[in-house]
């Protein structure tokens, strides 16, 4: 089988692209990916000289530069292409719109008329909004989404569901819970809780810190994708979870319990505008059909997560060089002035 992964130099991508590569050895990957500030082809260091494996740069929203990835022959694609970052479609939803639904359109298009086998589209949980303190979202869950980006991830989520239903083409759509490990952009909560508190700098806690979220590590979501690619059935949505829901204020404290550091670095700051409280995910689809089941406890996974950016602090420097110290100043040393201001 020939793939395309795109947004595969991402977090998630590239670990899928690492996973599926070493898991099956009749796999070929061409990763298509923007390099954005969060796509780093310093997540792919260790597969960049496999024969399975080629790169393109380009944007998923370019009509050419997917047909160029198609004209390869690809069998399959899966779609990690997406601005991900909830606090960065609040202050701006465009390119949201443009890469999560309009590259989404191409993509669907291109593989429409190139009669691909199959379409993965990678979405999220947040698409179904805040719950209760009891319930779960099942595949049934309504969309109700809250930020610009879940609003765009569930406009793409449509588009995959009409294109199966319209043209019959094979499309699956997983959603998946709050992921965490190793290469994830420090925008994200664990890493920038980690890297700020190795530094001994404030750590920011939105609102009071009682958000819940399921986590699962990035391994066990690559290890159901795969499932998902190999045995899904045409149509279906899997959420993907691991029932380890944790609040983010605890979260916080067993990193700084690992770390050795005080709980005086928190700092409580002004909370998100339309900050969903609570997420968590009945994988029991999943489960059922394709057998697959998360591995790492959280605990075992955070641990690992930490050693990994205090052991990697090369790959660390580079992703916080450049843009990103502009955008921390924004959301966090500048946050009540930049909320303020919207």
């Amino acid at each position: 089988m020939k793939l395309l992964v795109t947004g595969g130099a991402g977090f998630i991508g590239s670990n899928f692209i690492r996973h599926i590569l070493g898991a099956n050895s009749d796999i070929q990957v061409v990763n298509l990916d923007c390099l954005t500030y969060a796509g780093n082809l310093k997540n792919l260091v260790d597969v960049a000289t496999n024969s399975r494996y080629t790169f393109f740069k380009g944007d998923i929203t370019s009509c050419q530069d997917v047909a160029h990835c198609m004209a390869q022959g690809i069998d399959a694609v899966i779609n990690f292409a997406a601005e991900t970052h909830v606090d960065r479609s609040i202050l701006d939803s465009s390119a949201f719109v443009r890469t999560n639904v309009e590259g989404v359109q191409v993509l669907l298009e291109a593989c429409r008329k190139g009669k691909v086998s199959r379409f993965i589209q990678v979405s999220t949980d947040e698409i179904y909004g805040s719950l209760d303190e009891e319930s779960r979202f099942t595949e049934e869950s309504p969309y109700a989404p809250n930020s610009p980006y879940a609003a765009s991830k569930a406009a793409a989520d449509l588009l995959a569901r009409s294109y199966h239903k319209t043209y019959g083409m094979d499309i699956i759509v997983t959603r998946c819970c709050n992921n965490y490990g190793a290469y994830q952009f420090p925008e994200k909560l664990i890493p920038l809780m980690v890297l700020n508190a190795l530094d001994d700098k404030p750590l920011p806690v939105y609102g009071d810190g009682l958000n819940g979220r399921d986590w699962i590590h990035v391994k066990d979501h690559c290890r159901a994708l795969e499932r998902v690619i190999m045995e899904g059935q045409p149509g279906r949505n899997y959420n993907i979870g691991s029932d380890q829901e944790k609040q983010n204020l605890d979260v916080i404290y067993q990193i700084l319990e690992i770390l050795g550091k005080s709980r005086d670095l928190i700092q409580f700051v002004t909370d998100r505008p339309g900050h969903d409280r609570r997420y968590a995910i009945d994988a029991t689809l999943l489960r059922r059909e394709l057998g697959w089941e998360p591995s790492i406890l959280f605990e075992e996974g955070l641990a690992q997560t930490i050693q990994w950016y205090t052991q990697n602090t090369e790959w660390v420097e580079d992703v916080r060089s450049g843009s990103y110290s502009s955008y921390y100043q924004k959301m966090y040393e500048d946050r009540d002035k930049t909320l303020n201001s919207l």
